[in-house]
């Protein structure tokens, strides 16, 4: 009953994989992202017109960007859900990704507080630092997961095919708890926002259980390998999700000194471990050579 059950669940992931990745849910997605932004216009000039929209909150012109990169930003973390059983590497450029991704998002948002009749006094650039410093910093995270996607070398831990396939059930399974999770997250704003009349986003405690799955998987990689190298990877990678947490709660300028921290860490960790693997190989060349 039991391997049923979890065969049932591998099965699960892997129908939602495949239809993910297919171009119908894409042009879904791409239609809802365009909804949501029409959506979101259409809230704006009602209320422009002095039609008062019961449960609603005033809103500013950029309301419809802000709302259509947070129906984006929920495809782009199940995206990352669906990542995990392929590579944890990817899992973490993901994460960045998303990151460069609310940094943009809360650019647009808080550029949209000063639409209308600009003074360009002191206190008007100084509000617009944190503004500049988001976009700059969501700039640079765009460089650093390009660099970081182009210097992967996706080595599997595993001794045997065996071990391999049993190693992508376990994250398969993982993927599923956290999509379940997700949409409970996802209702649980729902319901908040009918009953409190505004929306909390649940991209903190999102990021709390992406924390406690990078190392869960650290810790069951320890079945396949205990080199110094490829533990130390998994842990700087799961360091770096606790930094990117950091981000989603710190103050301007922090939040981005935070997320160009961990991905320079990524980087740095990524280029000495591309190193030693390379050394690793070239002494064992030599070793079956002698």
């Amino acid at each position: 009953m039991l391997h049923q059950l979890v065969q049932l669940k591998l099965n699960t992931y892997d129908y939602l994989h495949d239809r993910w990745e297919g171009p119908r849910v894409i042009k879904f997605i791409s239609n809802t992202v365009i909804f949501a932004f029409f959506a979101g216009l259409l809230i704006v000039l009602l209320e422009n017109m002095g039609l008062v929209i019961p449960y609603l909150p005033a809103h500013n012109a950029f309301f419809a960007i802000e709302l259509a990169f947070n129906v984006l930003l929920i495809f782009e973390a199940l995206g990352l859900i669906f990542l995990i059983p392929h590579s944890v590497a990817d899992a973490v450029g993901k994460q960045f990704e998303i990151i460069s991704l609310l940094l943009l998002r809360d650019a647009f948002k808080e550029f949209g507080h000063y639409v209308g009749e600009l003074s360009w006094d002191t206190k008007f650039l100084i509000d617009m630092l944190p503004v500049v410093s988001d976009a700059f910093g969501a700039i640079l995270l765009f460089l650093i997961t390009g660099l970081f996607y182009k210097a992967q070398k996706h080595i599997r831990i595993t001794r045997n095919q065996e071990e391999q396939e049993g190693f992508i059930r376990v994250k398969k399974l993982l993927s599923i708890y956290l999509a379940l999770s997700f949409i409970g997250l996802g209702i649980y704003d729902i319901v908040t926002a009918y009953q409190t009349h505004k929306f909390i986003y649940s991209m903190k405690l999102f990021y709390n259980l992406l924390i406690f799955s990078d190392i869960f998987i650290l810790l069951f990689s320890l079945r396949y390998t205990t080199k110094y190298y490829n533990l130390f990877r998994y842990s700087s990678f799961a360091l770096a999700t606790i930094f990117l947490r950091l981000t989603l709660s710190a103050p301007a300028y922090f939040n981005v000194l935070m997320a160009i921290l961990a991905g320079l860490m990524v980087l740095l960790v990524t280029y000495i471990y591309n190193k030693l693997i390379a050394k690793v190989t070239e002494d064992i060349d030599v070793h079956h050579a002698d």
